[in-house]
């Protein structure tokens, strides 16, 4: 069981099948009948998550049994899921199902144990929720109607962005869309659920792509590039204010950044959210940047940079003399926490 890694870097395929080695084994020994005093917390885990972590571990310990492979090739009736076939799996996969669910009730344990360390230390968690799901996930599998997809589970449109001064061609994410129609006629459950079981783990939730609930681009699935596409109105005002209701407030931060529309900016305005500025996109235009701290609106985020940019250190290597020169001309003259506004 013991491993040996670089380390320099870190080698995410064998790390992760060296970790669920040793999960397999907790599990196997809880089995057993070791660390009796996590039955009861790990009973009223399975209770407390059942409305999702049910789904989600029979999906698990079926794309166990398939070799890995998409729900979408899975056996029809699996795939269509047909009750009598999910009751057959729930019992002939049990063990797999009781492994997949232990490994989150672990999880949970140890993240909860990690945020209340750092709340009292007066620290508060930011953890992200992308607009999008995978098309081979749970939370599509599980939910077809919400989605748009086709008689066999395919989606027939799928997310992206148009193309603009990065890509000629747009961004082709592929992503099935929401049928928000269907999502509203459920009042939004499942995306209330989505938002309450994050801040069980976190404090605030970035959200991603917040352009996309006020006007998202509509891609055809067969097509080969995002170029030929439309805007279609997403939800607006409607979910937000249906969850500000049933959460009693709105702990969202609206992540606006790229090319983003008068429309856009006026729903971030109406629910009060905080939008965001990325201070390496600050240092390479003229005065007015709107990336500049000096520009920055009241009720905004700023972060050093996200998951699309190098770190600080390979960004401030990377730069040209001139944007350094500018760099340290702004920070001498505004001094040093200049994200800190």
């Amino acid at each position: 069981m013991e491993g040996s890694f670089p380390a320099e870097r870190v080698d995410f395929g064998p790390v992760i099948e060296f970790k669920n080695r040793f999960l397999a084994r907790a599990w196997e020994n809880y089995q057993a009948g070791a660390a009796p005093p996590l039955r009861s917390d790990f009973d009223a885990f399975r209770a407390q998550h059942a409305a999702w972590l049910d789904d989600f571990a029979l999906f698990m310990a079926l794309k166990d049994t398939q070799a890995g492979k998409s729900w979408l090739e899975w056996p029809a009736e699996l795939l269509r899921r047909d009750s009598a076939a999910l009751a057959s799996a729930r019992q002939q996969h049990a063990g797999r199902i009781g492994l997949h669910q232990f490994r989150q009730f672990l999880f949970f344990r140890q993240w909860r144990a990690l945020k209340r360390y750092a709340n009292g230390k007066g620290i508060r968690l930011i953890g992200d929720v992308p607009i999008f799901v995978s098309s081979d996930s749970a939370d599509v599998w599980a939910n077809p109607s919400l989605f748009l997809l086709d008689s066999r589970g395919r989606p027939t449109v799928v997310a992206g962005v148009p193309p603009d001064y990065f890509s000629a061609t747009g961004q082709l994410w592929g992503n099935p869309l929401y049928n928000w129609q269907a999502a509203k006629d459920t009042g939004y459950a499942w995306w209330i659920a989505r938002i309450k079981a994050t801040l069980e783990q976190v404090d605030v939730i970035r959200l991603d792509h917040f352009r996309g609930f006020e006007a998202y681009w509509e891609v055809p699935a067969d097509k080969p590039t995002a170029q030929i596409g439309r805007w279609v109105k997403g939800p607006g005002a409607d979910l937000f204010e249906t969850l500000r209701a049933r959460l009693g407030g709105l702990p969202l931060i609206a992540e606006d950044l790229g090319l983003i529309t008068p429309a856009v900016e006026a729903l971030r305005e109406q629910l009060h959210l905080p939008g965001m500025r990325i201070l390496q996109f600050a240092f390479g235009g003229a005065p007015e940047h709107r990336f500049l701290p000096h520009n920055y609106e009241f009720n905004t985020v700023v972060y050093t940079g996200t998951h699309d940019n190098d770190t600080t250190r390979g960004w401030y290597n990377a730069i040209t003399e001139k944007e350094r020169d500018h760099l340290r001309r702004y920070v001498a003259r505004d001094g040093s926490d200049v994200a800190w506004t």
